[in-house]
């Protein structure tokens, strides 16, 4: 879930394009399931550089290619569970809300 500071840039074109624009460039796979040799449509592109109040404007973070990888739910998922504390049976969604997890 987007915090509140990021909601314009996530909403803005510029974040639209960017995020259309990366999807492609890396054909619509998940970047860390290719690198295991899995193909896997990805979901959510991720920012590599945690968006701040401080970066939300810099467009070297927020729109850079460099800073960004797409990724498919469950990798999306371990990547902020390996950051931050989450409690047991929640993950994210596709479009990376907060969610329990029906397993």
């Amino acid at each position: 879930m987007a915090k509140d500071f990021a909601v314009p840039f996530y909403n803005s074109t510029a974040w639209r394009r960017c995020r259309t624009a990366y999807i492609k460039s890396v054909n619509g796979l998940c970047e860390r399931c290719l690198a295991k040799g899995r193909i896997r449509h990805g979901d959510i592109v991720h920012h590599k550089i945690t968006l701040t109040q401080a970066n939300i404007n810099n467009p070297s973070i927020t729109l850079n290619h460099e800073n960004l990888e797409y990724l498919c739910i469950d990798c999306h998922n371990e990547e902020h569970m390996n950051c931050a504390v989450m409690r047991e049976g929640l993950a994210f969604d596709e479009s990376g809300q907060l969610i329990e997890k029906n397993e």
